[in-house]
């Protein structure tokens, strides 16, 4: 199959084209979300820490429509990225012959069901457990009161890396395939990888020891799993 080749002023003006789309999408969906369902997602999203009997605060005037601005941008760009990652493949997809795009299909589909798992994951079972073991930590000390604009950080601090983490096994086999990595040198280098996965989840969850095993922890199975995937599918 021929592999169709554009003049660079036409990738540029198709590239631009994309971006644009994407830009007005989410856009678009950002202004239906904070005019329509802001307060409804903000509700949704503050339901477990009222829940638990935790009063929210704004501590500036700005703050609680700051956090309503945040999340409804956040959202936004989650449901325009079917848009987004359309828009990239059919720039992409002239220049690729035909079994790289089945690869690249299916790749991206596993890249994008491990991200919602993975993001599932640090809802329903690290960021829950999470709230509920600082709140009992601390409900004898002082009158739980947390800043809405604290909260949502510390939220989608939780649930947006866990659903970068969960592509490493992906991550593994592309550097396989690469020839970078086999299975020999990820079981050599495993002790150095505990280490930068410790220093890893130190920066991208809260400031806090709780935090960091819960992300720590995920991430060493998700090295154990790439090189399984790596031993069975890179031979």
């Amino acid at each position: 199959m021929e592999v169709y080749q554009q003049p660079i002023g036409e990738h540029i003006r198709a590239l631009r084209k994309s971006l644009l789309y994407c830009l007005g999408t989410v856009v678009s969906i950002f202004l239906i979300i904070i005019t329509f369902y802001s307060d409804i997602l903000m509700q949704f999203l503050a339901e477990p820490i009222k829940a638990r009997g935790i009063q929210f605060i704004y501590l500036g005037l700005a703050e609680a429509m700051t956090a309503q601005l945040k999340v409804s941008f956040i959202v936004a760009f989650i449901l325009a990225s079917p848009v987004i990652f359309w828009q990239l493949w059919n720039f992409v997809k002239p220049a690729l012959y035909e079994n790289e795009r089945k690869a690249v299909i299916l790749f991206t589909f596993i890249s994008i069901a491990l991200f919602i798992t993975g993001v599932c994951f640090g809802y329903t079972i690290v960021f829950l457990s999470a709230i509920t073991f600082f709140v009992y930590m601390g409900e004898n000390l002082a009158t739980p009161m947390l800043s809405i604009s604290e909260y949502v950080g510390f939220l989608f601090g939780f649930i947006l890396p866990f659903g970068l983490v969960f592509e490493i096994p992906v991550v593994t086999f592309v550097l396989c395939k690469m020839g970078i990595v086999n299975v020999e040198s990820l079981v050599r280098i495993r002790k150095y990888v505990v280490l930068f996965i410790f220093i890893v989840a130190a920066f991208l969850t809260p400031p806090d020891a709780l935090s960091q095993v819960l992300m720590a922890f995920p991430m060493l199975a998700l090295y154990e799993a790439g090189i399984l995937v790596v031993r069975f599918a890179c031979k």
